[in-house]
């Protein structure tokens, strides 16, 4: 079994190349969840430096297919704050507040079945080499702006530097979401640099838009289907404090800052 990483794919990307269909979009939602639910999975490899089991995988699907990561739940390492067997899930809530957002931070992911049981399943994303990651983190680019302010919204506990995924269009996403949405404010990341400053118009536009989501909208259902009630009514209370106080937070006084390692 080949080890790959988050540098490099061993068989085609996220984009579907080198498949027999067209390519798939991390932008086209509605073919990528086809795609991840209904494809046929397909065990390439193990990302080795992940923490817990995360596997490479092709998924086929109606002449279709793409590269994507399969977590399995079985291969979920206990931890100390967060419920056992939940992580899998947390990284599909977290995908779908970042529909309810409008801007497509996390890549397509579902919670389905596959080879090793239940887990998730999210469409490959694989980031431009060219790209200086650790740069990046440190700018004010608008795609990392927006990074910063989903991850209040979840409450990210890891925001590490390699979980930002350039592809080079222009467009960068996150992943790894296991840890998010816990009840305490846990908020650590490497994007720091707009604590305290103004949201801009475009961030508030965003958290109106997750706060009708979980008002009236599908979003406080779909949640409470992936997190406890606890953990839903946390993340309504951070956006209605975001869109209060209309500020980046502020680091946590009794929790680490950044993540160890934050590469």
């Amino acid at each position: 079994m080949t080890q790959p990483s988050r540098d490099r794919a061993p068989a085609g990307d996220a984009a579907g190349h080198g498949t027999s269909g067209p390519p798939v979009s991390p932008r086209d939602i509605a073919a990528a969840e086809r795609l991840l639910t209904a494809g046929r999975l397909n065990v390439e490899g193990r990302l080795v430096q992940a923490s817990n089991a995360t596997l490479y995988c092709t998924v086929e699907h109606d002449g279709r297919t793409a590269a994507c990561v399969y977590k399995p739940v079985a291969g979920e390492r206990p931890l100390w704050d967060f419920p056992d067997g939940t992580l899998a899930e947390r990284e599909v809530a977290a995908y779908e507040v970042s529909k309810a957002m409008g801007w497509g931070t996390v890549p397509p992911t579902v919670h389905r079945d596959g080879p090793y049981g239940p887990g998730m399943v999210q469409l490959w994303v694989e980031p431009d080499p060219d790209v200086d990651l650790v740069a990046l983190s440190r700018s004010e680019d608008d795609e990392i702006r927006r990074m910063a302010v989903f991850d209040a919204v979840v409450n990210n506990a890891d925001r590490k530097i390699g979980h930002l995924l350039p592809p080079g269009d222009g467009r960068v996403y996150g992943c790894d979401h296991g840890v998010c949405f816990s009840v305490e404010y846990k908020l650590r990341t490497v994007l720091w640099q707009w604590r305290g400053k103004p949201l801009t118009p475009e961030a508030l536009e965003a958290l109106d838009r997750v706060a009708a989501a979980l008002g009236d909208g599908p979003l406080g259902p779909r949640l409470s289907e992936l997190l406890t009630p606890d953990e839903v009514d946390a993340t309504r209370r951070r956006v209605d404090l975001m869109l209060k106080h209309r500020i980046h937070p502020y680091p946590p006084e009794d929790w680490p800052a950044i993540p160890w390692p934050p590469l």
